[in-house]
């Protein structure tokens, strides 16, 4: 293992596609995840506080090297990128960029293989005491995504239906299903940070489920 593993780097196939589409299976990971609703653009909205709760669960977890709570099998790392899973209050499949009020979100950053049940509990009890905020929205979880196509998206969050719009036609092209419903949803995972880098530039992972047809035999 490298002296600090950047999951990134590490698996390219997962963060680093390619701006054409391409079906992709993803492993079980483990998430800690926080579920809420309202458009993420609102200051004072869910999603600020959610995203303010996550990264500090996740650098309270990373920083436990310099206490006596440092977990079984630690290991350097960078915090992975935040991450997004989003579909509609009004049942309908997919995302609606006109509509962001009507989102239902979670909000999700990956976790290294050491952090257990135990660790993230211990992590919620050190955010509750030192930064007072309120962790019981939050949960760690295994995600098993399954089969998937991808591509990277560059350019502004509203731009994004261009992107998916090619994404539709290799899904139709390789005989496949577009899986989003109530069990799978719409995914994204941010490369970078819309306060830091130029929107045209911004990079972002979007994930559509799938499933493969059924072909019927004799």
């Amino acid at each position: 293992m490298p002296d600090k593993i950047d999951y990134k780097k590490e698996y390219k196939d997962l963060y680093m596609p390619k701006q054409k589409p391409a079906v992709i299976e993803v492993p079980a990971i483990p998430f800690i995840m926080i579920n809420g609703k309202g458009n993420p653009n609102d200051e004072s909205g869910e999603y600020s506080k959610a995203i303010e709760l996550l990264y500090a669960l996740c650098y309270t977890i990373k920083m436990s090297k310099m206490g006596e709570n440092k977990p079984d099998g630690y290991f350097e790392y960078v915090v992975p990128p935040l991450e997004g899973l989003w579909w509609l209050s009004d049942g309908r499949p997919g995302v609606d960029y006109n509509h962001k009020d009507k989102f239902f979100w979670t909000s999700m950053i990956r976790q290294p293989e050491f952090v257990t049940q135990e660790v993230f509990e211990w992590a919620c009890r050190e955010v509750q005491k030192k930064k007072g905020l309120d962790t019981s929205k939050a949960r760690l979880e295994i995600f098993e995504e399954g089969i998937c196509v991808q591509c990277m998206h560059v350019g502004a969050y509203d731009d994004e239906p261009a992107t998916i719009a090619k994404m539709d036609a290799h899904i139709e092209e390789q005989g496949l299903i577009n899986d989003v419903g109530e069990k799978r949803r719409h995914h994204e995972i941010y490369l970078g940070d819309p306060r830091k880098v130029e929107i045209s530039k911004m990079k972002t992972v979007i994930r559509i489920p799938v499933k493969r047809q059924n072909i019927k035999t004799m």
